[in-house]
């Protein structure tokens, strides 16, 4: 009897195992790691592309509002994961997430990788001072010796150093994992410049009673796009249409005017 009733227990005990299992796997999506969501990785911490609203938690920014928008037009839903910059490519290739919506730029070393989505901003680097600050710069290179501000691993880091290497100069290199440390430490004197995208001083610049002023901005020589694991065609065809609809019907200017105050579409003519 024992046995039997040991026997029936077991029985049920893997029927509800096997219940628990199937109900708990995630379905894949058609295109997606997951059916009705578009996973999208960013590091929230890079405004104005990227940062969280006043509650805390609730990611905003422009990526956020383009990674919304390319969602819906896809009929999915937006599920927004906040990503440490040094391993969120790798992310892709561990099926983490869907893609990489956070500033990243189109680069050869990245597209031998991953595969992107048209540019859908374009960029260039910036050189920021204090406010009031009497330093008598207008390029880079005024800089040689003086502490140098920028978010490593990003292009700025990689322009700077590319920079003063073809105007021999120096700098004393100042790295952080966040571009808002590099703004608050110049804020407070602990470095003398920073570089950082053209396109995330503004958040710093168009302010009321900014501590900024920009006197240096580069040739736009950069373009963000959507990245996403390799061979994924149908996701990166879709994402690409998506784009093209929203600068025809005139949705992506009103999202330039709504992050960055104005339309800046002939950035990525």
């Amino acid at each position: 009897m024992k046995k039997i009733v040991f026997a029936v227990m077991s029985a049920v005990a893997l029927m509800a195992l096997s219940s628990c299992s199937k109900s708990n796997k995630v379905q894949k999506g058609e295109f997606t790691q997951e059916a009705g969501k578009l996973k999208i990785a960013m590091e929230v911490g890079y405004p104005p592309f990227e940062y969280y609203a006043e509650d805390g938690k609730t990611p905003a920014g422009f990526d956020v509002e383009l990674g919304k928008e390319i969602a819906k037009r896809l009929g999915l839903e937006a599920e927004f994961l906040d990503v440490a910059w040094d391993g969120i490519f790798a992310g892709l290739t561990t099926d983490r997430y869907d893609v990489v919506m956070s500033a990243a730029t189109i680069t050869p070393e990245r597209q031998a990788a991953y595969d992107f989505s048209q540019p859908y901003i374009g960029n260039g680097q910036a050189l920021i001072l204090q406010k009031d600050s009497t330093l008598p710069w207008n390029k880079p290179e005024d800089a040689a010796g003086k502490k140098i501000g920028y978010q490593a691993e990003t292009t700025s880091d990689f322009f700077i150093e590319k920079y003063a290497a073809a105007h021999n100069f120096e700098f004393i290199p100042c790295e952080y994992d966040k571009v808002m440390n590099a703004y608050d430490d110049l804020k407070f004197g602990r470095i003398d410049c920073v570089i950082s995208d053209n396109l995330v001083s503004v958040s710093y610049l168009n302010v009321p009673d900014s501590e900024f002023k920009r006197v240096w901005t580069g040739v736009p020589d950069e373009y963000f796009g959507v990245c996403m694991k390799q061979g994924n065609k149908v996701l990166q065809d879709k994402i690409n249409k998506v784009i093209d609809d929203m600068k025809a019907d005139g949705t992506m200017a009103k999202i330039y005017i709504k992050i960055f105050g104005e339309d800046l579409s002939d950035s990525i003519k």
